[in-house]
């Protein structure tokens, strides 16, 4: 397990309610059914909107998950790399929120 795996797992496990689950055959956290983050490429993926969006994609090489690799990127969902592992559990908090609060 590398770093990055293990930092993505003790966020996870941190949250209270949240549960380890698949989402496009990659490992992610669903609290009360809807994904909030993900886990691809060794990088931590996380369902935001507004600033916590634009402030996830300004990050040097964070970009938006495209899970087919075909150039349809899922529009709310942002790539962090471990090289941004510091930011992940802000992140992961706003995507919990952003997620408890969406209907979508």
């Amino acid at each position: 397990m590398t770093t990055e795996e293990k930092k993505y797992a003790e966020i996870g496990l941190s949250i209270e309610n949240a549960v380890q689950s698949q989402m496009f055959g990659k490992p992610c956290f669903k609290i009360n059914g809807k994904a909030f983050v993900c886990f691809f490429q060794n990088e931590m993926i996380f369902k935001l909107s507004d600033e916590a969006h634009s402030e996830a994609l300004k990050l040097s090489k964070s970009h938006l998950f495209d899970p087919s690799g075909k150039g349809r990127p899922m529009k709310q969902w942002v790539q962090v790399p471990g090289g941004h592992m510091d930011k992940w559990p802000y992140f992961a908090i706003v995507a919990l929120e952003y997620s408890s609060l969406s209907k979508q």
